[in-house]
C-alpha cells in the first residue's frame, strides 16, 4: 500500500503544483522518487510529528494540499492535539497518513501497534477516515483524499499486501465496495483485512454458506445504505478489523444497527479485545492469536450460521 501511495502522489503532484509531501524521518528507500521529483514540496520534518502537523496546517491554510507520512501510531497519537485543533478545527487540507495499521509492527510491541486510531480518528469533526482494503484501493484512496476538501486520515497497512480486487473498482469515499454476493452472513472488512475476509467467504462458500462481502474502506463517513441492506436482506452481520472492538469499523456499525428499532439482525463485532497486546510476535501470529486469520474468521462464522 505504501508504494502506491508514493506512486499517486507523484502522478498528482505533476498535475497540481499545490500537492506537498511532508515526512517524520521515515520512508527511507520509498519517498526519495517524490523528494527527487518536487524538492520545493518536499520536507523531511524529523522526528517531530505535533511540528509536522503545525507545519502541514500553516501549508493548507496558504492554499496547500498537505500530506504528512510517518509508520505506526506516531503520525496520529503522538499528534492528536496539533490533529485536533489545528487540522480540524480550521478543516485545514491535510492529509494525515499512517503506515503500518493494525498489528503489522506486531515484533516491535504495544507502542508500535495501531489498534485505536480509527475511534479516535472518527471522533473528530471534519475528519474523514478512511482504510484502503488492499494496494488497489490505496492508490484509488490516496486520489480520493487529495480531490476531498478538508482533514483526512489515510490508514495504510504495511508493505507485501496481497491484491483483493480482480478489477479496478468503482472507489468514492463514503461508498463500500461489494466484492462477493451472499444472503446468509454479511461480512463487513475494512483496511488489511480485506483478503482474509475474502478467503474466509471461500471457505464458507465450500461448506454451503453464502456470504455477501463488503469492503468498507471508508469509517467516516460510513456508507449507512450499505450495512441497511445488509441488514434486511441477510441474517447476520460480521465486523471485521485489525483495530479495538472499541469505537471503530465495529462501533460505527453497532451505532448505525442500535438506531433500528425493528431490527433484530445477529450482529458480531471481530477485532481485538479492550486490552493491550501483551504478545510480540509477527502480524500474522498475532492475527491469528485474535482469530482474525482466515481460519478464525472462518470458526467465528460458522459458530453463528449454526446457532
Amino acid at each position: 500500500m505504501r508504494a502506491a501511495l508514493i506512486r499517486t502522489l507523484i502522478d498528482l503532484a505533476r498535475e497540481n503544483e499545490r500537492i506537498f509531501l511532508l515526512v517524520g524521518d521515515v520512508g527511507y528507500s520509498l519517498v526519495e522518487p517524490f523528494a527527487q521529483e518536487f524538492p520545493d514540496r518536499f520536507v523531511n520534518i524529523g522526528i517531530a510529528e505535533q511540528n509536522m502537523i503545525g507545519i502541514a496546517s500553516g501549508l493548507a491554510l496558504c492554499d496547500k494540499i498537505v500530506f504528512t507520512y510517518s509508520i505506526a501510531n506516531f503520525p496520529t497519537l503522538r499528534c492528536l492535539e496539533q490533529i485536533r485543533n489545528d487540522v480540524c478545527y480550521h478543516n485545514a487540507n491535510v492529509k494525515v497518513v499512517s503506515s503500518g495499521g493494525g498489528l503489522a509492527y506486531g515484533s516491535l510491541g504495544a507502542t508500535h501497534h495501531v489498534t485505536e486510531d480509527l475511534a479516535i480518528m472518527r471522533a473528530l469533526p471534519n475528519m474523514t477516515v478512511v482504510a484502503p482494503g488492499d494496494p488497489v484501493e490505496a492508490a484509488l484512496a490516496t486520489q480520493a483524499i487529495a480531490e476531498w476538501a478538508g482533514p483526512c486520515y489515510l490508514r495504510l497497512a504495511k508493505t507485501g499486501d496481497p491484491i483483493a480486487h480482480q478489477a479496478t473498482p468503482d472507489f468514492q469515499i463514503g461508498k463500500a465496495t461489494k466484492l462477493r454476493e451472499g444472503r446468509d452472513v454479511t461480512l463487513i472488512a475494512t483496511g488489511g483485512m480485506l483478503y482474509n475476509t475474502i478467503q474466509a467467504a471461500e471457505q464458507l462458500a465450500q461448506q454451503g454458506f453464502q456470504s455477501r462481502v463488503l469492503s468498507m474502506h471508508t469509517i467516516k463517513p460510513l456508507d449507512t445504505e450499505a450495512v441497511l441492506s445488509a441488514a434486511a436482506e441477510t441474517s447476520i452481520i460480521v465486523t471485521i478489523e485489525e483495530h479495538s472492538m472499541i469505537g471503530g469499523l465495529g462501533g460505527a456499525v453497532a451505532e448505525l444497527l442500535a438506531e433500528l428499532c425493528d431490527s433484530h439482525i445477529k450482529f458480531k463485532r471481530m477485532g481485538l479485545n479492550d486490552s493491550f497486546c501483551s504478545q510480540v510476535g509477527s502480524q500474522e501470529y498475532l492475527r491469528k492469536t485474535y482469530s482474525l486469520s482466515i481460519e478464525g474468521v472462518v470458526s467465528t462464522v460458522i459458530c453463528l450460521l449454526e446457532s
